[in-house]
């Protein structure tokens, strides 16, 4: 299911679900680097965490 078929309830909690996948795969590593980008400030978290925020649903600790 795609498009217009979907509500806005559902494209909020499909949203919500990716960024929460995004902040469980690219968590940091024992040496404080993305495990999948290898760089300390990882891009896909950071945005991830960012639309966790908005929607009011603060990231879990890392």
């Amino acid at each position: 299911m795609t498009g217009a078929s979907l509500s806005p309830a559902q494209i909020h909690n499909r949203l919500t679900l990716s960024a929460r996948w995004i902040l469980r795969d690219h968590r940091p590593g024992d040496d404080g680097r993305c495990r999948i980008c290898r760089v300390v400030d990882c891009a896909a978290a950071r945005a991830a965490r960012g639309y966790l925020t908005r929607v009011g649903q603060p990231p879990r600790p890392r």
